[in-house]
């Protein structure tokens, strides 16, 4: 069915804070849809213990970099909004 995603995951919930009055929506990690429906994309966070310490460094690596390029990436989005500055 077309748009049954962004049905569950934007649209009732959506509407869910318009009749209760809250007054923010989070729909969830990553971004470029987002845009598209009005959505700031925002960072996100996780936790994970990794028991083999190879495997841990080699992850703890690519965090690293990973962290650079979403530092780029939401300085990207943020240009890309449709919202007008509060200044």
């Amino acid at each position: 069915m077309p748009g049954l995603h962004f049905e569950l995951c934007y649209y009732q919930g959506i509407e869910y804070c318009i009749r209760h009055g809250l007054q923010g929506f989070e729909p969830g990690a990553q971004g470029e849809h987002k845009l598209a429906r009005g959505f700031e994309p925002v960072p996100t966070w996780s936790a994970f213990w990794i028991a083999h310490p190879g495997m841990r460094r080699a992850v703890a690596d690519f965090i690293v970099r990973e962290d650079s390029a979403m530092q780029d990436y939401e300085a990207e989005t943020a240009a890309r909004l449709p919202f007008k500055s509060a200044d």
